[in-house]
């Protein structure tokens, strides 16, 4: 069983994965955006940054898919992965143009054919102002320039992708949502998967 957690900017996908490991008895495969060298620079000057950041993401998250992810599941383990190969290409169509958009979307189709593809996709998301007061909470350095509109832009452009693409695709609007601070929260979740994936135990419905 494989487990894509998907969603904007500080949405909450790494700490839900976190929070879902035991119950699905799973391996974690975390994107390592840590170590993106032009991360800070993008977000300082977008379109001067935007191409070298996009190749490199697109690059890390192939080798971390083709490896990490391959060998977890040819080895019959749970895995649940705060990320898909596919949103590299979402963030592309926003912050590329012209000749550099197109040279990205000819090396992605072609690393796109030998990734493995999840069972399900868990589209978590939330409003704007609630995606801006969890980035600020978290604090990180690169991320204190970040702009609303640039925010806005992801969650519009997640929600239309996600609007189209509804095979293997469980939506999860998480703005009135504290799975962190609040257990019925999170069980709600839990078995919102269990009951999209058929999965036991689960409930018929589960009141929040």
């Amino acid at each position: 069983m494989y487990i894509a957690i998907e969603g904007v900017i500080g949405v909450g996908k790494t700490t839900l994965c976190r929070m879902l490991q035991s119950s699905f008895d799973s391996d974690l495969q975390l994107e390592v955006f840590e170590e993106n060298p032009f991360l800070g620079q993008f977000y300082q000057d977008r379109a001067r940054y935007a191409f070298q950041t996009q190749i490199f993401f697109l690059l890390s998250r192939y080798h971390q898919q083709r490896e990490a992810v391959r060998q977890t599941i040819e080895q019959g383990r749970n895995l649940i992965a705060d990320y898909t190969f596919e949103k590299d290409s979402l963030f592309a169509s926003i912050n590329l143009v012209g000749d550099e958009l197109d040279m990205y979307h000819r090396v992605h189709m072609a690393l796109a054919e030998k990734v493995i593809r999840p069972d399900l996709v868990v589209y978590l998301r939330a409003d704007t102002p609630t995606l801006m007061q969890r980035i600020a909470l978290r604090d990180r350095s690169y991320e204190r320039q970040m702009e609303t509109a640039y925010i806005q832009m992801l969650n519009e452009a997640y929600d239309a992708h996600f609007s189209q693409q509804r095979e293997n695709v469980l939506v999860i609007d998480s703005s009135a949502l504290n799975f962190v601070l609040n257990p019925q929260d999170l069980k709600w979740i839990e078995n919102r998967i269990r009951q999209t994936l058929k999965l036991p135990p689960f409930q018929a419905e589960l009141p929040l």
